[in-house]
């Protein structure tokens, strides 16, 4: 096992992460920016290094200041967390060049999934449905071509990262030349990757992804699904496992399939696949996320099983010590996002307590939110026997959790979780966009 871990990220993230090496009696070292100086998880870890100014581009998504962070420290390995680094094959193949265990799956493996067009081909020999779509696109002459063989509306999409960044829904001819070069530059800037690909947009479709572990020995765990469609603008705001749309029989054969798949992927650490689940009940992979999802927790407090030891686990050579037939898929958990909608200085704060509910984030009071980063500022997530249960003790908790200082969207939170179309489970992807917030 890791003596000491580094871990190149920052906010909830990080915190969650030492509070983890903590648990398992490993020593961490915390990098921050000049923004963050006073944040929460330089000072709970136990050691803490300086890697820049404010801007991402000059701290957490530079590379070399972070390998000469853990090398100056000598950490082990790095856990990337998710966004920044935590998907960039340069940055898993600079840890491994140095001796430092990278967190994740290897470069290689990296390498062969990032390309979202191809991972669509090595899902379909691995047995998984894929939505009919193109590789990636020369140009917008290539991309008018193809959206017309495929049929409008389509989804324009880049071929590396996530996060809802270069996403584009396109309804005709006239829309595609419009948004295909801002689909391009923001790809560009979001990925230093413009290459973009089409896929048939799936009309009235829910978000279904499947979180996995697998380790080196062939070993590999799916866990229940998670629903992931209460989304504006492509950035998931509530998600829940299991879903309510999803029977029995049908989480047991996808949960297996799944399981299958990822082992003739020869995948290892933590991942996420993506569906949306049709109108004809059709699971269709969407992409594969090669990190640690933000939604993690849900899938924690359902199965109480700690996906985060465990990726540190598989990368130390630990084999996996469950199978599917141990992960508990009954009860509901559900986690709400709560994301900050102003900047500055948190002067009081109230989180909430009780059986089977946690706060994941990394304020406290005088902590800062500042311009520089994402904008959630933590997760509320509940579990409890049944749904009906989960959503009203959902309600309960974010009524009582009190964030002073800046503004939130907790009250929005609580408007969707009243809403008939939550409560009876009928929601989709389109539901927040048709709602005005």
């Amino acid at each position: 096992m890791f003596s000491k871990i580094l871990i190149a990220n920052r906010g909830e993230i990080a915190v969650r992460i030492i509070r983890a090496l903590s648990e398992m009696g490993i020593s961490s070292v915390a990098v921050y920016s000049e923004a963050d100086k006073n944040s929460l998880h330089r000072f709970l870890a136990d050691e803490s290094v300086c890697i820049g100014p404010g801007n991402a581009q000059e701290s957490y998504l530079r590379a070399d200041r972070i390998i000469s962070a853990a090398l100056m420290t000598g950490a082990k390995a790095i856990h990337p967390g998710y966004g920044f680094l935590s998907e960039n094959e340069e940055f898993a193949r600079l840890c491994e060049e140095n001796g430092i265990a990278f967190i994740g799956p290897t470069a290689e493996i990296m390498h062969r999934l990032s390309d979202k067009t191809k991972m669509k081909e090595i899902a379909c020999d691995a047995g998984l449905d894929t939505i009919p779509g193109t590789k990636a696109l020369e140009n917008l002459e290539e991309a008018v071509k193809e959206a017309e063989k495929i049929g409008y509306p389509v989804m324009l999409k880049a071929r590396s990262g996530g996060g809802g960044r270069g996403i584009r829904l396109i309804n005709g001819e006239e829309e595609l030349k419009k948004l295909y070069p801002l689909a391009k530059a923001e790809a560009e800037q979001s990925f230093a990757d413009g290459a973009l690909y089409i896929e048939k947009y799936i009309v009235a479709s829910s978000h279904i992804e499947v979180q996995v572990l697998a380790d080196e020995f062939g070993n590999a765990v799916s866990f229940a699904e998670r629903d992931c469609s209460m989304q504006r603008n492509h950035q998931k705001l509530i998600e829940e496992s299991p879903s309510a749309k999803v029977t029995e029989q049908e989480r047991k054969e996808l949960m297996e399939k799944v399981r299958v798949a990822t082992i003739k992927m020869g995948y290892r650490n933590a991942g996420t696949l993506e569906f949306l689940l049709s109108e004809d009940r059709k699971f269709y992979f969407m992409e594969m996320n090669v990190r640690l999802q933000v939604e993690h927790p849900v899938s924690e407090i359902l199965s109480s099983i700690d996906i985060v030891k465990w990726q540190i686990r598989i990368a130390a050579g630990i084999p996996l010590s469950f199978t599917n037939k141990d992960i508990r898929t009954k009860g509901s958990a559900i986690e709400c996002r709560i994301n900050a909608r102003s900047t500055g200085v948190i002067e009081e704060m109230h989180i909430p307590g009780g059986p089977f509910v946690r706060f994941d984030t990394f304020l406290e009071k005088g902590a800062e939110v500042s311009p520089y980063y994402d904008s959630m500022i933590g997760k509320l997530i509940v579990y409890a026997q049944n749904r009906d249960e989960a959503i009203r003790k959902m309600r309960a908790y974010l009524c009582e959790l009190q964030i002073i200082g800046v503004k939130t969207n907790i009250e929005e939170q609580l408007r969707i979780l009243q809403s008939r179309s939550f409560i009876d489970g009928s929601y989709d992807t389109r539901t927040l966009e048709e709602v005005s917030d």
